[in-house]
């Protein structure tokens, strides 16, 4: 019975080594591009690019993000599906927001409420998607 039991607990460790040595800690993450600011035009491939815009500057509370997709010909686009993920940086796995879809106005406009919850650095990762095909990542940082 000693024997049967140690035989097992030999091969329960050696396979728990081998995941452990065989598989990755974890994924690897995907790359988003730091927004050049404000106001400023962001192409993202396919034809698409946006600007996007605080409502008013960001403090402690609500802070509405606003996007505007543009086509080709510099039309206001509202086809395209964006995920924004608000948190801190500095806090890792406290005030995450998660994956939320932005919401389209009555304008065609992309709209994030962002509840900033304390002072310091904040980041918003955005995913700009078109038919489950992802056309962009990019990063709004900030701080309060």
């Amino acid at each position: 019975m000693q024997t049967r039991f140690n035989r097992l607990f030999q091969i329960l460790v050696l396979t728990l080594f081998f995941l452990a040595t065989a598989l990755p800690l974890h994924a690897e993450e995907a790359k988003y591009e730091p927004l050049p600011g404000e106001g400023k035009k962001v192409e993202i491939g396919e034809g698409y690019s946006f600007v996007y815009n605080f409502a008013k500057k960001p403090q402690l509370g609500i802070t509405i993000i606003k996007i505007e997709v543009m086509d080709k010909d510099g039309k206001k686009d509202s086809s395209l599906n964006i995920i924004g993920n608000s948190w801190m940086p500095s806090m890792p796995g406290h005030h995450n927001s998660g994956d939320v879809p932005f919401k389209l106005n009555d304008k065609g406009d992309y709209l994030l409420p962002v509840d900033v919850v304390m002072p310091g650095g904040w980041e918003i990762k955005l995913i700009f998607s078109n038919k489950d095909k992802v056309l962009y990542r990019g990063v709004i940082k900030f701080d309060i």
